[in-house]
């Protein structure tokens, strides 16, 4: 039997009813700026070596049109029928291996190239939801965080549905 191909991403969803989080902390004479949305999903994505602009149409596609949120009538749908809102938080933490008692994060990607990779999957998100009809009408939001960056999170989990997804 073959060995299992190592993951080249990894996805941790959420659903939200409402999520915020801090894209730039206070400095001296400036507040903390935010982003925020409403009702929908939560999604943290990290690349590992060996991920390429390949992958993120992907995942994007996976992540936009899986059945995990509930609509009014009970049933599963994606967040494009929903329609809900997306918040993209890059997560670093999710390619983290324990050895010992410690944390290791041999597998990630090199940084700039996560930073590509990260760009492009927002920028394909943000096409998608455009390109959906049904989510342009409702006036879907997508926001997303900073690569490379710590950020504060505040957020009002449905159900909690937390759901880990390897690529």
């Amino acid at each position: 039997m073959a060995a299992a191909r190592p993951a080249l991403a990894r996805a941790l969803l959420q659903q939200c009813l409402s999520a915020r989080l801090q894209v730039k902390p206070p400095e001296r004479g400036a507040e903390a700026a935010w982003v925020e949305i409403q009702r929908g999903l939560v999604i943290y994505i990290c690349f590992f070596k060996g991920a390429d602009e390949d992958l993120v149409p992907k995942i994007v596609n996976m992540l936009l049109n899986v059945k995990l949120s509930e609509n009014e009538s009970g049933e599963y749908v994606s967040v494009l029928d929903l329609p809900g809102d997306v918040l993209i938080i890059p997560q670093a933490t999710l390619g983290g291996k324990l050895k010992g008692r410690k944390m290791q994060y041999h597998a990630n990607i090199e940084k700039e190239k996560g930073l590509e990779l990260y760009s492009q999957f927002v920028t394909l998100c943000e096409k998608e939801l455009a390109a959906n009809a049904k989510c342009m009408e409702a006036g879907v939001l997508i926001k997303h965080g900073t690569y490379g960056n710590r950020q504060v999170l505040k957020l009002d989990t449905n159900g909690p549905y937390t759901h880990l997804i390897e690529f």
